[in-house]
């Protein structure tokens, strides 16, 4: 791997032989991983792998126009003629008006210390540990009858990024996950489930025996679902699901669509589209968080952002280009990798919790339901119409009841927004996370 000051030196000299080239601006990108992993199938070791790997991106702007190179091979022989080759290529390439670097004004100066790497690598045997014990764990479930594998995994990814403004920014991250996989039940009767956990430092990673036994828990739960009849009822979203639908509301106010015109909030900048309670933040510097980064794609300072406030839409995301196309300002926003320009992405999304807990907030469903795993992506970004496969539990006078599967559940997500309400059972356990959620008014298409 590059040393950090190594990383500079080459990046700076990249750009500085881009603009003799006749470059107006550039950037570059140096993005190094190391990653190890294990495969567990029914006792039996089955994968363990090991690689690592370095890639740098080159963007050079001549006037309107821009291009894209990309190396694997970071020796300076082998880097010597992309900055020329590049400027070439953009001299050729038709113009984009909206294409743009961070300004000096937006460019972070300072750089958050946010925790998100472990110093350690796991060894081979502790990786092959953990993934024995997540499979065992479940396995032992009484009930569970078979395993598609129990795996334990550990990457580390480290980023620096210079731009002809006179930014250079690095930091590194590290993941340690462990997940399984379980089958309950025989012949046709057979149902699955999952479990899995990740964390920044192995130090917060849950446990794999109980990693695994929750896996095989609600395996067994599923067995001899039942169908319900076609009906308008409350619908109850797990946690592990619930963040779909703070997804969608992400995908729907993107700066790259929204400047389109493809999304169905274009129009809803200022106006309340979630239940008046209802807060959608983004924190970047969330310490140790999944998607936690001290500067954006393009260099640009980033800090938390309250999405939704109080049920009102208050900021689209936007990196450089979607902004200029809206005559707006980056949010600091912009993701990128080595081979193509950034877009806009959130970072760690989160849904704030209510007040009830998830028993209150079923308490007075007499029928309704409870989903744990949904299929199919039958959401349109332009209408809002939401249309998903799913399977859960039933909800009879306040309880869950008994397992349903093969149904789909339909509205609008407009509707669904402004319907919507959310227990006190938040966990940070994914890049983008929700407490328990009921909608009200939603279709399950059943038997």
């Amino acid at each position: 791997m590059v040393k950090r000051q190594n990383r500079r030196e080459t990046l700076e000299r990249l750009i500085k032989a881009a603009r003799a080239a006749g470059a107006s601006a550039a950037d570059a990108l140096i993005v190094e991983s190391v990653s190890s992993g294990v495969s567990y199938r029914l006792g039996n070791l089955e994968d363990l792998e090991r690689s690592e790997s370095a890639d740098l991106g080159l963007r050079v702007f001549v006037g309107e126009r821009i291009a894209f190179v990309s190396s694997t091979d970071l020796s300076e022989r082998a880097l010597a003629d992309l900055p020329a080759r590049a400027v070439a290529m953009a001299r050729l390439a038709p113009e984009d008006k909206y294409a743009c670097l961070a300004p000096a004004e937006d460019l972070a100066t300072s750089f958050p210390a946010l925790d998100t790497e472990d110093p350690v690598e796991p060894v081979a045997e502790k990786l092959i540990e953990q993934a024995r014990t997540v499979e065992g764990a479940a396995m032992a479930v009484k009930g569970v009858t078979n395993s598609e594998g129990g795996g334990a995994s550990y990457s580390r990814s480290a980023i620096a990024l210079a731009t002809s403004e006179g930014f250079f920014g690095s930091y590194a991250a590290t993941s340690h996950s462990i997940g399984v996989a379980v089958l309950a039940g025989e012949g046709t009767a057979m149902e699955r489930d999952y479990e899995s956990a990740s964390a920044r430092h192995a130090g917060d990673l849950e446990s794999a025996e109980s990693v695994g036994r929750h896996a095989g828990e609600l395996t067994v739960a599923r067995l001899n679902p039942r169908k319900v009849k076609s009906q308008a009822v409350p619908v109850v979203y797990d946690p592990r699901v619930a963040a779909g639908i703070v997804g969608h509301f992400v995908g729907a106010i993107s700066g790259a669509s929204i400047a389109r015109g493809v999304s169905f909030l274009k129009d809803r900048m200022g106006e309340i589209v979630f239940a008046p309670a209802i807060n959608i933040i983004d924190d970047p510097h969330r310490l140790r968080g999944l998607r936690s980064k001290p500067f954006d794609g393009e260099g640009v300072r980033n800090r938390r952002t309250a999405l939704i406030e109080n049920g009102v839409l208050k900021t689209w995301l936007l990196d450089c280009s979607s902004a200029k196309q809206l005559g707006l300002k980056t949010t600091g926003h912009a993701a990128r990798g080595t081979g193509g320009p950034p877009m806009p992405s959130p970072t760690n999304l989160y849904m704030e919790p209510g007040t009830h807990t998830r028993d209150a907030l079923m308490a007075d469903i007499r029928q309704g339901f409870y989903v744990t795993e949904l299929m199919g992506m039958g959401v349109n970004g332009v209408t809002g119409d939401y249309s998903r496969g799913a399977s859960g539990f039933w909800i009879e006078n306040g309880k869950i009841s008994y397992p349903v599967s093969g149904v789909t559940i339909a509205g609008n997500l407009k509707d669904m927004f402004r319907n919507l309400t959310p227990a006190n059972d938040l966990v940070f356990k994914y890049g983008t996370n929700a407490p328990t959620l009921r909608i009200d008014g939603m279709t399950v298409a059943g038997a």
